[in-house]
């Protein structure tokens, strides 16, 4: 899981600016659905780690568009790289309260 009190504050700016990236089929930030597991600037380059809820998933390319958009809306951020991992296995116990009272999951 990404622990955001370790993140620079471009990073930081960087994990907010995700936060505009809905899920269209769950309608859930993917900062809450709890996607995204790492993110790191060197240089002007962001570098984002992050899973889908499935593998296979039909909105991947567009996921990557959106996610390329918001980082890079952050100043002094011109290339944005995505690394899809699968480990951990993403599941529901990753997503925030937020998103799990917002699908009806409680627990």
């Amino acid at each position: 899981m990404l622990e955001v009190e370790n993140l620079s504050d471009q990073e930081k700016e960087i994990y907010q600016a995700l936060k505009i990236v809905i899920d269209p089929e769950l309608k859930v930030d993917i900062v809450d659905l709890g996607l995204i597991y790492g993110i790191e600037v060197i240089d002007q380059t962001c570098k984002i780690k992050m899973t889908l809820t499935i593998m296979g998933c039909p909105l991947s390319e567009w996921l990557n568009n959106e996610i390329t958009k918001a980082a890079k809306s952050v100043d002094n951020i011109k290339e944005c790289q995505i690394k899809l991992v699968w480990y951990p296995q993403w599941n529901p116990s990753m997503m925030s309260r937020v998103a799990r009272m917002t699908l009806g999951i409680h627990g």
